[in-house]
C-alpha cells in the first residue's frame, strides 16, 4: 500500500495512508534509521518499510506492506 512518510513541525514522524484516510504516528521504529524494517503505528498497525538511505528527505510517499497481528516479517 502507498504510505507517505512525513515529520510534523515538533519533529514527529507519522503515516498516511490516503486509500483509508489515516494518518497515525510512528510510535516504534525496528532500526534507528527506520528505512527497511518495521514502524508502529500509534493504532497498533505494523508496516514494513522499504530499504532506503538514511538521509532520504521527508516527506516521501512509499510502498509499504501492512503485517498481519501475528504475521512474522520475511
Amino acid at each position: 500500500m502507498k504510505v507517505m512518510i512525513r515529520r510534523n513541525h515538533s519533529g514527529v514522524l507519522s503515516a498516511y495512508v490516503a486509500k483509508k484516510d489515516l494518518e497515525e504516528p510512528i510510535v516504534e521504529t525496528e532500526k534507528p534509521e527506520m528505512w527497511g524494517g518495521l514502524v508502529t503505528l500509534a493504532n497498533g498497525w505494523r508496516l514494513e518499510l522499504p530499504a532506503m538511505d538514511a538521509s532520504t528527505t521527508l516527506p516521501i510517499t512509499v510502498e509499504a506492506r501492512k503485517l498481519l497481528e501475528d504475521e512474522v516479517p520475511a
